[in-house]
């Protein structure tokens, strides 16, 4: 029967061979890949792997300011919570024409 300690350095051992071996069919598996890619001309994006957009993200233009504070310059395009220069008073006279 073996003991903690020798199933121990078996487990080590085993693990680093292991990992040797993973290394050794990864580099062949990409060579591999190399080689068919150059041979039939495939590129990253042929294989759906380059910098291209995932569907349904799009991009929102910004919204035109409805609202303008004469004072300061400051817009609100009229979304979302009000700021503080407009409370209390009408929207209408902050009104962009």
């Amino acid at each position: 029967m073996s003991t903690y300690k020798d199933l121990q350095s078996q487990i080590e051992k085993l693990q680093k061979e292991a990992e040797l071996a993973r290394k050794n069919e990864l580099a062949n598996a990409i060579a591999d890949i190399h080689a068919k890619m150059k041979e039939f001309s495939i590129t990253a994006d042929d294989l759906g792997l380059g910098g291209k957009k995932k569907a349904g993200k799009t991009v929102r233009k910004p919204v035109a300011p409805k609202y303008r504070n004469n004072d300061t310059g400051e817009t609100w395009s009229g979304r979302g919570k009000p700021p503080k220069w407009m409370a209390g008073r009408e929207k209408a006279q902050f009104l962009i024409k």
